[in-house]
């Protein structure tokens, strides 16, 4: 990890998933780097003070069926980087759970800063008895050796989603709690961080005049301009 990258992540520990999402909807960054469908398992269940911060480290899952993809050379879980987050993506149907609790023994070794991943987990209790950040959209029961395997990393990885045609680059920061997933791209980050400072003190006085007794439409006016 570069200087400039740890400079970043220290300095984007200090705000929250929305923080994030609201100075990348200053510039204008589609839905604000938000990743739907994206949920907090471990190690809690959407609860409490977790968060990671950390640049992504990609891992593309193939179906086992495919021939043509590239077949990866060790296991993508030794190849971490210390402070990385893991964003794992599953191809479809995503039935079969593609990461279970003998990768966070690793990914926690490794000294990583979570996981997410797009598709389904298992061992549930192993992660939340490790105490480890652990994103996902769904759980299930069943390894997924059987349909599927790991290909590249370190490659972009595009969100499985109806909604949204959002890609998740290697290095791009992934900032993640209760409230969701969002993926900062790299080249925004010293935009974002210069922008969230002045929404945050809005914010912060927007939230003094309603305890004051002043009206929504009022404050929001006054301090941010609408």
């Amino acid at each position: 990890m570069s200087t400039d990258s740890e400079n970043i992540i220290e300095r984007l520990q200090q705000w929250g998933a929305c923080d994030v999402a609201d100075g990348l909807s200053k510039l204008k960054h589609p839905n604000g780097g938000f990743l739907e469908g994206l949920t907090m398992y471990s190690p809690e269940f959407q609860a409490g003070e977790t968060k990671i911060v950390g640049q992504a480290f990609t891992v593309k899952f193939v179906p086992k069926s495919d021939d043509v993809s590239p077949k990866l050379q060790g296991n993508y879980i030794d190849q971490i980087p210390s402070g990385g987050v893991v964003f794992i993506s599953q191809p479809l149907p995503q039935v079969n759970a593609v990461y279970g609790g003998l990768m966070t023994l690793r990914a926690q070794v490794l000294n990583a800063a979570g996981v997410v991943i797009d598709g389904r987990v298992r061992d549930i209790n192993e992660h939340r008895s490790l105490n480890f950040p652990l994103f996902a959209k769904s759980v299930g029961t069943t390894a997924g050796g059987e349909v599927c395997r790991p290909s590249e990393v370190n490659v972009p990885v595009r969100l499985h989603s109806d909604n949204q045609d959002a890609w998740i680059n290697p290095g791009d920061y992934i900032i993640a709690d209760a409230n969701g997933v969002v993926c900062l791209p790299k080249h925004l980050a010293e935009q974002v961080l210069e922008a969230i400072p002045a929404i945050a003190e809005a914010d912060k006085k927007c939230a003094e005049g309603i305890k004051a007794g002043r009206s929504v439409q009022e404050v929001f006016k006054e301090f941010r301009g609408r």
